[in-house]
């Protein structure tokens, strides 16, 4: 089955005979046609025609909830007057308002900005003459290109190694066996390709070193200036069973005589009350469910009204005597009223349920849905509220606290226990992304989970080439031409046409896998086992990593077909430069696919982002499928930024462009790329400060993953630079590349020694003590040079970090907070307790609310802010049981959920 798109053939024939047409300059100002198409309009929508400002529940949602003390501007609601607004923002706005993580993730597309405009300035002014002069272009262009040269298109294109026959650029001949003679010195331009693959690599590790310099002070400076629970917190793995108290732990701890140690929170086995909550959340939204049913039921008889003597309508709940004690009054006078309120506020029908029992369950009935819920509930809180007073088993995982950030990092980078496995510290996640289901699992079997997804994912990968191989053979001109002969003579008779088919369709198709193929792999990271989201995020932009690179990078050029691999592994085994000529010849005919990738990308795919497409396309999906207001105030929430889903494609175009940016042509891939990481930044900017929340806290660690990541393209740019140099015939100029490729290693592994320990830890000097806070470590020049009053943003209690963590306990919530009741109407009900226990109270009968009455003869509510989002580890991680109708800035906007 054939992979490569472009039916790479040595003949430039079809199977059947029929003339084989490469792609050429028409197909790439199709694809710059559709992609300008895509983004201008996609653009437009989101600024003239005013969704932004319209729609800010969706556009400015996580502005709406940020706290007013942080300095973030309102942007103007004109047609283009946000973009300086934006422009304006300064680094440390984005350090104070987004956190460390989005810092790193924009300082990776402002380091590509700096980098790939010098290299594009290079590629240009420099490389472009010496590869017009010097190399004739493409006869089988079919642009029009003259083939003397004098053509100064700015789609030019240049023969591959497949069109040597053609272009006859080896008059020389052989040496008499078969092997060309060395052309280094009779071919002198092509020192300037060694020359610049030194320069460029030089270039890339200069400005990826400073910057991760600067990464490095910042992150320091920002985490050495907080005190947190989490900053003062080490993770203890791998407790003998013997120390598994907290006394004992404590003690073990205090006797390093490292620090006091303040608390110590040891996992235990929660199955049995995580099992029960999660069963609640079910029955509670049956529940929900029911009650949005029976609410919306019109009354099945009206009320009945009378005339008075003054023939002005009167109900029979007037005519009682309203002197009459209650206490002291017949019972058939309370019978009669009680008729009488029933017809002024006749019931509703109720919704039912069909319970199944018996052998088999084969026998049914039907009940009243709300009754039963209500008891089921009822009975599960019972439940969970005795099975919260029990001591349940401990497990091998504790968090322990100190008293100081200083001895929680010495705790950290120490060994503790000479035995291996046993008493192993790490750091400890935030409260809040702590996975608490993982945190009593045996250590084997998270361990053994991990490997299995692994190799899953692994065997994931292969599988994935079969569909996208039959998808590329399917839309292959020579396919199409032995399947539908009268169709494929009709697209070699319009260009355009074939572009479409022939480049157009397989971008487009590669840029919805990499759309779709990471809920696969987040699904996957979050059943591996891990502690902490954060880790579970970086596992997924390691996992996309991976599947970007070798699906759609290694296997569409090195490979080529899914028959290929085992072939090009031998011949690998018996000549080691076989990949580096394979690599350097696929990079060459698959340029003016990448070409376009990178296109539809930045120019096309980036403004669809901005725009937030999914979330509005999906809005009225939700909308309709709504019942209950928590489902209604559940879509009024901002949508979530995962990093793993936008990461990986960018260092992809990042690799792409190293390893065009010296090959002829490689100024247009740079230009590209310096298209798509600018327009990434601003977009991604936005999205992070105004539109779109980050459930993950990684502190930075996606900096260190990046680095190793442009190391690797590094090595894939030079191995296909000595493969160009040497089907050239330029062996002594390929063989000088081998000492850059031994340094790129070299400095790969220098980086993990020296740099990665302070994207993971906290150095001790970085650490300030409360009442010398204000220092700070970070020099003016590495902030936009904003000076004193600019660090003081630093302060982590300034930020929405220090915010989120205030007051957070490692304890697992389903152990304390309180238990969610029906949320029927505007306001959330106050949290089950034991306080306050009864149904009735917690569905709001405080409130002054009648569920017998509709909507609109509710009694007003009263004047306050809804909670629209509660927290299961929300106010109760903080200290106490708080109400559910705690104040929150979160409005519904634009949902208008409530009926009337």
């Amino acid at each position: 089955m054939d992979m490569d798109i472009f039916e790479d053939h040595e003949k430039n024939k079809c199977s059947n005979g029929t003339e084989w047409v490469r792609p050429n300059a028409t197909d790439t100002k199709v694809q710059l046609s559709i992609s300008l198409a895509l983004g201008i309009s996609a653009f437009l929508a989101f600024c003239v025609l005013t969704l932004r400002p319209r729609w800010k529940s969706l556009y400015a949602a996580r502005k709406q909830r940020l706290d007013a003390s942080i300095a973030l501007p309102v942007l103007p609601d004109t047609f283009f007057g946000w973009m300086p607004a934006l422009y304006k923002i300064t680094e440390h706005q984005v350090l104070a308002s987004a956190g460390l993580d989005a810092y790193v993730f924009l300082t990776f597309f402002k380091m590509s900005m700096k980098l790939f405009g010098i290299m594009l300035f290079f590629a240009a002014v420099v490389l472009e003459p010496i590869n017009r002069h010097y190399i004739h272009p493409d006869p089988l262009d079919g642009d029009g290109t003259d083939p003397d040269g004098s053509s100064s298109s700015f789609f030019r294109q240049y023969p591959t190694y497949s069109d040597y026959g053609h272009a006859r650029l080896f008059e020389d001949g052989n040496d008499g066996n078969g092997n060309h003679p060395d052309e280094s010195w009779n071919k002198g331009y092509l020192w300037s390709y060694l020359v610049f693959a030194y320069f460029f690599t030089a270039l890339t590790l200069y400005i990826m070193d400073k910057e991760t310099l600067k990464v490095i002070r910042v992150r320091q400076d920002y985490l050495g200036t907080q005190s947190t629970i989490t900053d003062r917190t080490f993770r203890l793995s791998g407790i003998p069973k013997e120390l598994r108290t907290e006394a004992a732990i404590k003690e073990l701890v205090e006797k390093l005589e490292i620090g006091k140690v303040e608390c110590v929170n040891l996992c235990r086995n929660w199955k049995e009350i995580d099992g029960l909550m999660t069963l609640r959340e079910t029955v509670l939204a049956k529940l929900e469910e029911s009650w949005s049913v029976y609410v919306r039921q019109k009354p099945r008889v009206q009320a009945r009204a009378q005339p008075n003597g003054n023939g002005t309508p009167s109900s029979d709940v007037d005519s009682l005597p309203r002197d009459v004690d209650e206490e002291a009054a017949d019972e058939n006078d309370r019978l009669l009223r009680a008729g009488v309120l029933a017809d002024r506020f006749p019931e509703r029908e109720r919704p039912q349920t069909r319970l199944w029992y018996g052998f088999l369950r084969l026998q049914s009935r039907k009940t009243d849905a709300i009754d039963y819920y209500s008891e089921r509930l009822r009975l599960l809180d019972e439940k969970i509220i005795a099975a919260r007073k029990k001591t349940f088993e401990p497990a091998d995982l504790a968090f322990v606290t100190m008293d100081s950030i200083a001895a929680c990092q010495m705790a950290i980078q120490a060994l503790i226990d000479p035995r291996p496995g046993t008493l192993k510290t790490k750091p400890a996640p935030a409260p809040s992304d702590v996975i608490w289901d993982n945190t009593y699992k045996p250590r084997l079997q998270r361990r053994v989970r991990s490997w299995v997804i692994t190799l899953f994912v692994s065997i994931l990968s292969i599988i994935w080439l079969v569909p996208v191989a039959a998808l590329a053979s399917t839309l292959s001109l020579c396919t199409i031409s032995s399947v539908f002969p009268s169709f494929g003579e009709s697209l070699k008779q319009h260009p355009i046409l074939r572009s479409l088919i022939q480049t157009g369709l397989p971008t487009a198709t590669v840029s919805l896998l990499n759309v779709a193929v990471p809920y696969v792999y987040d699904f996957l990271s979050y059943r591996q086992g891990m502690i902490s989201r954060g880790d579970v995020a970086l596992s997924v932009v390691s996992k996309n990593f991976f599947f970007t690179f070798f699906n759609v990078f290694l296997i569409f050029t090195v490979f080529s077909a899914v028959t290929e691999i085992i072939p090009v592994l031998r011949n690998s085994i018996k000549d080691t430069t076989y990949i580096a000529y394979t690599l350097a010849r696929k990079i060459e005919n698959l340029s003016v696919f990448y070409t376009n990738f990178i296109m539809l990308q930045g120019l096309g795919l980036f403004p669809f982002r901005l725009l937030e497409f999914g979330s509005v396309a999906l809005y009225p999906i939700l909308r309709m499928g709504a019942k209950t207001p928590r489902d209604f105030a559940q879509i009024a929430q901002p949508p979530m930024f995962y990093y793993g889903f936008y990461l990986p494609t960018s260092l992809l175009v990042f690799i792409l462009c190293l390893v065009y940016s010296a090959l002829p042509n490689g100024y247009q891939v740079l230009g590209l790329g310096l298209a798509y990481f600018s327009l990434g930044y601003y977009t991604y900017k936005y999205q992070l400060l105004y539109a779109m929340d980050q459930p993950q806290h990684a502190t930075g660690g996606a900096w260190r993953m990046i680095c190793y990541r442009i190391t690797l393209g590094l090595l894939v740019f030079q191995l296909t630079m000595s493969g160009y140099l040497a089907l050239r015939s330029a062996y002594t100029v390929a063989l000088l590349l081998v000492p850059l490729f031994i340094a790129t290693v070299w400095y790969s592994w220098s980086f993990r020694q020296q740099f990665e320990p302070l994207t993971r830890f906290i150095s001790l000097r970085s650490i300030k003590q409360q009442q010398n806070v204000g220092a700070s470590a970070i020099m003016d020049d590495d902030l936009d040079g904003e000076g004193e009053v600019g660090r003081e943003v630093l302060r982590r209690g300034s930020t929405v970090d220090e915010d989120r963590e205030k007051g957070l306990r490692f304890v697992n919530p389903n152990l304390v907070v309180p238990l969610q009741q029906p949320w029927i109407y505007r306001d959330p009900p106050p949290p089950f307790t034991e306080e306050n226990d009864g149904l009735e109270f917690a569905l709001g009968r405080s409130e002054g609310i009648d569920y017998d009455l509709p909507p609109s003869q509710q009694a007003p509510f009263r004047n306050r802010p809804s909670n629209l989002r509660p927290e299961l580890a929300g106010d109760s991680l903080r200290g106490g049981a708080s109400s559910g109708n705690s104040a929150s800035s979160v409005s519904l906007g634009d949902t208008h959920i409530w009926r009337d």
